[in-house]
């Protein structure tokens, strides 16, 4: 612990002044800090200037995520995001607020561009903490949120060149057992010229792009953390959830514990990629309650990751299936973005995070990784 320093009058106030003057302490060093998944930067810089403006630190993360939501060209967020196997867009969120301990979650939401604004209504106006599928969406159409179909036109490309997949007599499914049972065989290739003559609205790269959802579902997301310099902190989690899932299919994004935790006495996480590994090992949490028994941000990340890496026996061909990246903050501002691999694929580019510390331009940083892919 710092030295502190007292005025005469604090010494005069006696031993019931020493928590506020160490709190006081504190807060006086806190510098301001936002960070994300690698989609984020925009989410960073906007939930920063919300900071900045004396906004609560909640707003500021929701605000953030909200750009993400809205863009019909993140397919893993919000409008635009895959849909499921049925073509329907299901989205998942959680929010947890600091200062007040509390929490609110909405998971198979369907037709509300931005359910981490329902997740924080969740939060605020109900005695509940967790609302799902037809009761997430009347309750959002009651407080005036407004239904709308957000499955874009090239969300349904997408899905249309995922239904064409499943045709290969070696396609891929959800009715198979998961990536932790015998591996499946591979999807063979579709047949890019042949798609090109079935969607001639569509370009080369898109359809390329098409193929490659179908053949790798994905499964991104966007988590964000901030602290201000009152040292309250808040965090957001949303989603899409992934690509082609079976109908009602949530992931970790909505589970407090799982895709996000806070604890104001000791900071946050949150997680993006495959969520069923993450709930395995309860990552959010495991993050922050690893911070609380002394590790650094980077050595509560990488630790968890090592115990994914154990469900699996550190077998390393099944482990590559696995995309995995948390980001963890501490209350007193150490931060890291971690990976289990250094890149999703082989050939990738490096995961990264994104970062905003008040000073300087939102942007992203290399994170930190337990495993290295070789070429």
């Amino acid at each position: 612990m710092k030295d502190i320093s007292f005025s005469r009058r604090a010494v005069m106030l006696g031993a019931a002044a020493l928590p506020l003057a160490r709190r006081a302490a504190a807060q006086s060093g806190t510098k301001p800090l936002v960070i994300s998944s690698g989609n984020g930067v925009a989410a960073c810089a906007k939930a920063m200037e919300l900071i900045h403006a004396g906004e609560d630190t909640l707003d500021a993360v929701i605000a953030g995520v909200n750009i993400v939501e809205l863009d019909p060209n993140d397919h893993s967020v919000g409008y635009g995001g895959l849909p499921n196997e049925d073509g329907v867009v299901e989205l998942d969120a959680s929010c947890m607020h600091g200062p007040t301990r509390r929490a609110g979650a909405v998971g198979a939401l369907r037709g509300i561009k931005t359910p981490s604004k329902v997740a924080k209504a969740v939060m605020e106006q109900t005695a509940h903490m967790f609302l799902v599928a037809d009761g997430a969406l009347r309750f959002a159409k009651a407080l005036g949120f407004q239904e709308e179909n957000l499955l874009t036109e090239q969300s349904r490309q997408a899905w249309l060149v995922w239904k064409r997949s499943l045709r290969d007599s070696n396609g891929r499914n959800n009715w198979v057992p998961g990536i932790d049972a015998p591996p499946a065989k591979k999807t063979g290739a579709l047949d890019l010229e042949q798609l090109k003559r079935e969607f001639p609205g569509a370009g080369e790269k898109w359809l390329a792009q098409c193929v490659d959802f179908a053949v790798h579902p994905p499964h991104g997301t966007i988590n964000c953390i901030a602290l201000n310099q009152k040292g309250e902190m808040s965090a957001v989690t949303t989603t899409s959830g992934m690509a082609w899932k079976i109908p009602g299919r949530v992931g970790d994004s909505p589970i407090i514990g799982g895709g996000l935790w806070l604890d104001q006495d000791v900071g946050a996480a949150g997680s993006t990629g495959l969520g069923e590994e993450n709930l395995r090992v309860c990552g959010a949490h495991t993050c922050v309650e690893n911070m609380r028994h002394g590790m650094s941000a980077k050595d509560a990340a990488l630790d968890t990751l090592k115990r994914v890496a154990r469900n699996f026996d550190n077998d390393m061909e099944r482990l590559k299936q696995v995309d995995l990246q948390f980001y963890v903050m501490s209350k007193d501002g150490d931060y890291c973005g971690a990976s289990l691999w250094d890149r999703t694929r082989p050939g990738g580019p490096v995961t990264q995070f994104a970062v905003c510390n008040g000073t300087g331009q939102s942007h992203r940083q290399d994170a930190v990784f337990l495993l290295e892919r070789r070429s």
